[in-house]
């Protein structure tokens, strides 16, 4: 396998020096389970990930939170290890741990001493399989999330905004659904609905292991073995096929009037294609077109918007391209001074439609590009990074080599290609515009636009 730091070099265009490292080893154990080994021997430290294939956009209709609540109920023991003491273990050796829940995998992670990767081996080996769930311990946790609910979404007026422009952008597929869940199917869940979803998808091989630090890939192939390589292999799970978007061709407005807003603000967006199901290119070219449109400071809507017109306070771009189905672009604005929101809209409007309609210089192209790669040159400053970009792409059907190749790929964009994926799908017809209000702004504006 071509290593990273090569494929890095080979696609630099400026004078950084990238990290001299071993080369990313990819492998499987014999009951299914992937595994991929990131060395990086600078610090005595090493990070491990358990990616599950698995996200809320997985969950049976009726059941939102599940994937989240069972990535809480993990936390809780087994007959080896009672509740509780894997944290204190980690704790005790002063290590970090944590999990997430997506809408496409559910990770768990640890960062500990090379000596003790063993030890945080057998332990996350003993819960994917021999987790103890009673009523005892499914009632209260399920309290936690209905709290952790009303903490994050109910008392986060953005958050309620862009949980309703979710629902609104998916008209059918399952990324409609927050990853959280709906506060009255959450209420719902119970131990049988754990069990069922625990026992389905939590097996080796539905797993990847990810580790990164201070190892070498015989010993984590070793240790890999010896731990998780002797949990029987679960049942094979049938292709991850979500119900698809029809054809999108309205214009949708979603606004949220709030008391809490002090500043409004505006955001749109699409369904584009994703790293999961594009075309050769199009992924990469939506990566560019983001950055070069609303990628930070150097781009065409902070430029314009808060820099030459001074109407903006923010305003910017991002493509969630790391996901299995089709995902979503966005761009993002905030008034600044007595300037109104629409002028922000249209401001941010216009930018786009001038890429449509003119593309991008290879100037800017190429500056693009330089940023891009640099930020996934600078990735390899974090243990926990680089195994989250790994495990991200591999849950959501990438492959190692996708992501060693993934500077090269984005090398190879041209602005023609740049300027056609802005035409095919930001289309003004097929958005869903969001604005954030206070209160005594709630009928200022015409939002039928």
């Amino acid at each position: 396998m071509v290593a990273l730091q090569f494929l890095m070099t080979s696609a630099m265009a400026a004078d950084e020096s990238p990290l001299r490292e071993a080369e990313v080893a990819n492998f499987m154990l014999g009951n299914g389970m992937e595994v991929v080994v990131i060395p990086d021997h600078r610090a005595p430290i090493v990070t491990q990930m358990i990616w599950y294939k698995v996200g809320n956009a997985d969950e049976p209709p009726g059941k939102s939170g599940i994937a989240h609540f069972l990535e809480h109920l993990m936390f809780k023991g087994t007959k080896k290890h009672p509740s509780g003491e894997f944290s204190a273990k980690i704790a005790e050796i002063g290590g970090e741990e944590n999990a997430f829940t997506g809408s496409d995998y559910t990770a768990y992670h640890q960062t500990v001493t090379p000596e003790s990767l063993r030890t945080i081996m057998e332990f996350e080996a003993d819960r994917m399989r021999h987790l103890v769930l009673t009523d005892a311990v499914i009632v209260p946790e399920r309290d936690v999330i209905l709290e952790e609910r009303r903490w994050r979404v109910e008392n986060s007026p953005e958050q309620l905004l862009e949980e309703e422009m979710q629902a609104t952008l998916y008209q059918n597929h399952p990324y409609r659904i927050p990853t959280i869940g709906w506060m009255h199917e959450m209420e719902q869940l119970n131990r049988e609905d754990a069990l069922k979803f625990y026992d389905r998808y939590y097996a080796p091989n539905n797993a990847i292991l990810v580790v990164a630090g201070d190892v070498d890939a015989g010993r984590v192939r070793r240790l890999a073995d010896e731990t998780f390589g002797t949990l029987p292999r679960g049942p094979d799970l049938p292709a991850r096929v979500r119900p698809q978007e029809p054809e999108q061709n309205t214009k949708r407005i979603v606004a949220l009037t709030d008391p809490r807003v002090t500043v409004p603000s505006f955001q749109k967006s699409w369904v584009t294609t994703s790293y999961g199901t594009a075309e050769q290119g199009e992924a990469e070219a939506l990566d560019i077109l983001s950055e070069i449109l609303g990628g930070g400071t150097r781009s065409r809507i902070y430029q314009e918007l808060v820099v030459k017109q001074a109407i903006a306070s923010s305003g910017g771009a991002y493509f969630n391209g790391r996901s299995l189905d089709p995902s979503s672009f966005t761009v993002f604005g905030s008034p600044r001074g007595e300037a109104k929101i629409e002028e922000v809209e249209d401001a941010i409007d216009a930018e786009i439609r001038k890429i449509i309609e003119f593309g991008i210089t290879d100037v800017e192209l190429e500056k693009a590009k330089n940023r891009f790669v640099r930020s996934i040159i600078f990735a390899r400053d974090s243990q926990s990074g680089m195994a989250g970009i790994y495990g991200a792409a591999l849950a959501t059907g990438d492959t190692a080599h996708d992501v060693e190749a993934w500077p090269l790929r984005i090398r190879a964009v041209k602005a023609a290609e740049v300027q056609a994926a802005a035409r095919k799908y930001l289309s003004p017809d097929r958005s869903v515009a969001g604005y954030l209000l206070p209160r005594e702004s709630a009928t200022s504006g015409d939002k039928s636009r």
